[in-house]
């Protein structure tokens, strides 16, 4: 801190005229030699994790104006659920913990980065050389960490919500009593939960016979089968969300079958079809253009990424709400 001290020294009353300026001047120079320095890391950082989860895309219609957008009652119903109050912590979360290192970095580093204003170009750079690398590597880490916290959260969420409930426990203790009616719901539960694992495996395993798989691009994934030239429309052989849609798209790596990243029809083709039956007929002409152009990627052909258009009944949120 003895850099900091210096700003507040005054060597004669000569300089009180112009000790106002230069102080201010100095002290200017500081913030933003500061603010560089966390804001072209953190850029940096953003700029890898965008393309670590799927790369970055520009979508016109997603950036145009919607007057729902700024609808408060809508605003504050996505915030307060409950899904998006956890989603809202988490990010809060992420935040606080990156801006804390930064931080704890920039204070450490304080007294080289206060000299670069005074010292000579070749002596800032080195500075530079040696800090951005650390910081950088210090916020991936720290990204790295959080993602994989997060990962298994959602994994024990999802397993969570796999078990029975309180009320289907309970129901179950009733057997003991000879109830035909609580035997009966109970066994059909069990089926039915049996049913869904077992159609759940299936189609993870159908997987790599996809054509191409459809992106959030981690939040949704939907795996689609069409053989050019056969009658009928393109099916979907797997689709699932958080945890599912990482392992269809883990499993569509492994056996290289193509991902491509598309939200609005991602989310369309989720919230309006089943696992083993074809696409909805409103999506026809969307999913003509993304497999379109996905042929022709896996052909090698260099075509420049289509905008595709999705009816706007079926541009849904996260949550399934359709966006008006």
């Amino acid at each position: 801190m003895k850099e900091w001290g210096k700003l507040f020294q005054i060597e004669s009353k000569e300089q009180l005229s112009s000790l106002a300026f230069t102080r201010l001047y100095q002290v200017f120079q500081i913030i933003i030699i500061i603010a560089l320095f966390i804001g072209i890391p953190l850029m940096i950082v953003s700029l890898l994790t965008q393309l670590a989860v799927g790369g970055i895309n520009f979508a016109p219609k997603a950036a145009a104006f919607k007057g729902s957008k700024i609808n408060p009652i809508k605003g504050l119903k996505r915030i307060f659920s409950a899904k998006g109050l956890v989603e809202l912590g988490k990010s809060v979360l992420k935040v606080v913990l990156l801006v804390g290192l930064a931080t704890l970095i920039i204070y450490l580093m304080l007294p080289q980065l206060l000299q670069i204003s005074h010292g000579s170009l070749k002596s800032a750079l080195e500075v530079m050389y040696y800090a951005f690398p650390f910081l950088i590597g210090a916020l991936l880490t720290a990204l790295a960490i959080i993602a994989a916290i997060d990962y298994f959260w959602q994994r024990h969420v999802h397993v969570q919500q796999l078990k029975m409930t309180k009320q289907e426990l309970k129901d179950e203790n009733k057997q003991t009593e000879g109830s035909p009616e609580v035997k009966a719901k109970i066994r059909r539960m069990q089926m039915e939960k049996s049913r869904e694992s077992g159609k759940q495996r299936e189609a993870l395993d159908n997987v790599s016979n996809a054509t191409a798989v459809i992106t959030n691009p981690t939040h949704f994934a939907v795996a689609l089968k069409y053989n050019p030239g056969e009658v009928g429309a393109p099916t979907i052989l797997a689709m699932g969300q958080g945890i599912i849609a990482q392992q269809i798209i883990e499993r569509a790596h492994e056996h290289k079958v193509t991902v491509f990243r598309s939200p609005l029809l991602a989310r369309a083709l989720y919230f309006t079809g089943e696992i083993g039956q074809e696409i909805s007929d409103r999506l026809y002409n969307a999913v003509a253009v993304a497999l379109a152009y996905i042929y022709r990627i896996d052909q090698g052909e260099p075509v420049e990424e289509p905008d595709i258009t999705i009816p706007d009944e079926l541009t849904f949120d996260e949550f399934g709400n359709v966006e008006s």
